[in-house]
């Protein structure tokens, strides 16, 4: 018999990630620029010149390895490739709790 244990939706936190709330942000970010370069049929080069970044940086980027790389900078990378960006703040959470950061992508 195996022992299953399910985790929470952020695989950073279930690992102990300190900055995993962060880290999920970034991963969500990422794998949307993925997309559309995929889905554009966009080289490495071509996007790379496009979002104003070293292609050696946006392949790092790109197979996850994005920690020196801000939310505001892959925001700006969507914003260049032709996204909009808006920043939602929510109402005041009425738990004693610390709010959330979530990325929601429209269509």
């Amino acid at each position: 018999m195996i022992d299953v244990i399910h985790g929470t939706e952020n695989v950073y936190a279930d690992l102990g990630y300190e900055n995993a709330d962060e880290m999920l942000v970034k991963a969500q970010l990422v794998i949307k620029i993925n997309q559309i370069i995929s889905e554009r049929k966009w080289t490495q080069q071509k996007s790379a010149e496009v979002m104003g970044l070293p292609r050696s940086k946006l392949s790092k980027v790109l197979n996850g390895q994005f920690r020196g790389v801000s939310e505001a900078k892959l925001l700006e990378c969507l914003a260049k490739l032709g996204r909009n960006i808006q920043i939602v703040i929510g109402p005041e959470n009425t738990k004693e709790e610390p709010g959330h950061i979530e990325v929601v992508f429209s269509s």
